[in-house]
């Protein structure tokens, strides 16, 4: 045995006896490729659990963690299956030789607008993001999506001119980019998304009193007290009265 897969031996039995502490529970440990490089991992850690129990630091991509961010992309293949799969790092669980590799960014050419100057229609889509129209209905990006979102749906909606169908259909895109990473048409579908969501908001939306009650409230200064007290708690205050709120 080399040097170096004895090295590689050694730091596997300590990642194995590490996780079988006295009044610990055994953990099961899978191998995955982490950036080409081979690391030995709890099989129920996510992506982004194991990237850091592997001993490497995550200085980017890491915005939410308890949520959805869209920073974590990641792409990777799995032991005898020719495709590539795509996920977030923060809520895709590791396999038994999964090879990923996470993606920094998603290079995009973002179209410049006044908003107030634009009109909700498809010749907006047309002007703004005249490649939408290079949709072949192909669905990759649907398969591509983290989120299970019908991407190629509400680019057919942008194609129509139909912004609130648009908004609907995109409203919970985190804009990963993987989608247009994946684009054989090479579509920026997520910033279409925006796109779609803030001409809504701004031309289709509907009134809701409730709305306009609370913001004349905000205006008046009836919650500046709450907001004052929660300032001054401290971290660990902090977490325990976010964790306690109610939630729906």
């Amino acid at each position: 045995m080399s040097g170096d897969q004895q090295n590689e031996t050694d730091d596997k039995n300590k990642a194995v006896s590490d996780t079988n502490q006295p009044g610990q529970p055994q953990a099961r440990m899978v191998t995955v490729s982490i950036m080409g490089k081979p690391a030995l991992v709890p099989d129920d850690s996510t992506i982004m659990r194991a990237i850091e129990y592997s001993g490497q630091q995550i200085i980017r991509g890491a915005g939410c963690r308890e949520g959805f961010c869209g920073a974590c992309g990641t792409i990777y293949r799995l032991p005898g299956d020719y495709r590539i799969h795509t996920g977030l790092a923060c809520t895709t669980l590791v396999q038994e030789g999964m090879a990923l590799s996470q993606i920094p960014s998603v290079p995009l050419e973002k179209a410049v607008y006044d908003l107030e100057k634009l009109t909700p229609d498809v010749d907006t889509i047309k002007e703004l993001y005249p490649v939408t129209f290079r949709c072949v209905a192909c669905g990759t990006c649907t398969k591509a999506c983290p989120q299970g979102l019908q991407v190629m749906d509400y680019i057919q909606s942008a194609m129509r001119g139909d912004i609130a169908e648009l908004m609907e259909l995109s409203y919970e895109c985190v804009g990963c980019g993987l989608c247009a990473l994946r684009c054989p048409s090479e579509i920026i579908q997520h910033k279409i998304a925006i796109l779609g969501k803030r001409l809504y908001g701004r031309y289709l939306r509907k009134e809701s009193k409730e709305l306009d009650i609370r913001i004349q409230q905000v205006k008046n200064h009836e919650y500046d007290g709450e907001y004052a007290e929660l300032m001054s708690l401290d971290r660990g205050a902090l977490s325990e009265r976010y964790y306690a709120r109610d939630t729906e």
